[in-house]
């Protein structure tokens, strides 16, 4: 029994949903799962840091954040005295999922086969997600609980989706789908292109044809229309773009490039996304007053091609001090299958090269959330939210910081027993330990 009175409890709430959930823990029987996460620095992004404060979660929700949670009689503590709480990190570039082996074809499920326009706009990427990967439990048990997948290759490469690293089916997993339309504009061979004039040309003309699509779809059946540029797959998937209601993820390295795409989207009023964004910094108060974010990340200086002589580890801390909002990604640029959890690492770096602790934490957790639709969902500790949370032993971002606890929608995830840590273990004392004669 709970010697706390109902009049003397309800004195210590400090929201009106502490008081309704406390009104439930207290006249009501507790059935569901509930869990208190205690004693820790509590990092919710979208609020101030916490102090020695609770998460406390019941049926894999959030039900109360703050110091002066009451934790009822019979749920399950995890003690985070000393450690670090913080939503379960959003990794918003990746192919997890969709790549197990990238030497061998039967398994990469990334990519559709790229035709002689190089459009492929209808490509769901998730239909090939495989929810049994061996990759996903690393990623677990580093902290991601939240990936975004994508599709590569061509000039409009496919829609991504939005999904949490949990077990069971591809439905368990998805959180929202599509997210994005992707596409690039910096390869041109990729696309079956000469220049990136021609890509341009292209790019136009399929958001021309598919406008006119949409206004004729009667006369198109009809065969009363001219030909288009894409397929009436494509075509039908690019709507949501020209319409606005679905973002255009544009991966563009060089200065010039970014800048181009900005005028794409002033012309065709697109909700624009620049993805990799090597030179990003070189435009950012254009960027800024176009209000698009930016896709980045903080771990490469060093030019790897041509579009990329201007790239700089501090191009991230350069785009929020000009007012971009930056959402670091795990690899510097490309999506990755296989090192997902090296997000941290690059959040890592975005601060020791003058990107705020706070904007950082943000940029891997609430901002691609909010970005892909999810934000009501997921990347914040508040009351609502699906409980994936984690305690660190410290700060995230450090290398020698341990991960203690994950939860994925309110289930403890078992640390340890991922397809890496077995071969780490199997090869741990290798060469053997000959003895002396």
């Amino acid at each position: 029994m709970m010697t706390l009175s109902i009049s003397k409890a309800i004195q210590v709430c400090h929201s009106a949903a502490q008081v309704a959930w406390l009104f439930a823990a207290l006249v009501l029987p507790v059935t569901a799962q509930t869990i208190a996460i205690t004693g820790g620095k509590v990092y919710p992004v979208s609020s101030p840091p916490i102090e020695n404060g609770t998460v406390l979660i019941r049926d894999g929700k959030i039900v109360a954040v703050g110091a002066n949670v009451v934790v009822p009689e019979g749920a399950q503590r995890i003690d985070a005295s000393g450690k670090w709480v913080t939503p379960g990190i959003v990794n918003p570039a990746t192919q997890l999922g969709l790549v197990e082996i990238g030497q061998v074809a039967d398994t990469r499920e990334g990519s559709a086969t790229p035709g002689a326009d190089a459009i492929n706009a209808a490509f769901t990427v998730w239909d090939g997600l495989n929810p049994s990967s061996v990759l996903l439990a690393p990623a677990r048990n580093e902290g991601i609980t939240t990936a975004v997948v994508f599709p590569q290759g061509g000039l409009i490469a496919g829609q991504a989706a939005i999904v949490d690293i949990v077990e069971g089916t591809v439905s368990d997993m998805m959180l929202r789908s599509p997210v994005a339309m992707v596409a690039q504009v910096g390869d041109a061979g990729s696309a079956n292109a000469a220049s990136r004039g021609e890509l341009m040309v292209r790019l136009r003309e399929v958001l021309e044809d598919t406008k006119s699509y949409a206004r004729r779809r009667a006369d198109f059946e009809r065969s009363q229309t001219r030909d288009f540029s894409a397929s009436r797959l494509d075509l039908e998937a690019m709507i949501p773009v020209v319409q606005g209601r679905l973002p255009f993820l544009v991966l563009a390295d060089k200065a010039s490039d970014i800048d181009n795409a900005l005028k794409l989207a002033r012309e065709y009023d697109l909700r624009l996304i620049i993805g990799n964004g090597a030179e990003a910094w070189m435009v950012a108060d254009r960027l800024a007053a176009a209000k698009v974010p930016v896709m980045a990340g903080a771990m490469n200086n060093i030019p790897t091609s041509f579009s990329t002589l201007g790239q700089r580890q501090d191009n991230p801390a350069l785009l929020r001090k000009a007012g971009v909002d930056v959402i670091l990604v795990g690899t510097g640029n490309s999506p990755d299958a296989f090192n997902v959890r090296n997000i941290k690492q690059e959040a890592g770096n975005a601060i020791a090269y003058g990107m705020s602790w706070d904007d950082a934490l943000r940029a891997v957790t609430l901002a691609p959330a909010e970005l892909f639709g999810v934000g009501d969902r997921v990347g914040s500790l508040r009351v609502g939210r699906e409980a994936n949370v984690v305690v660190w032993s410290g700060d995230p971002f450090e290398l020698s910081t341990k991960v203690e606890h994950v939860l994925l929608r309110g289930k403890a995830v078992t640390l340890g027993t991922s397809r890496q840590d077995q071969l780490m273990q199997r090869y741990d004392t290798l060469p053997p330990r000959y003895s002396r004669p």
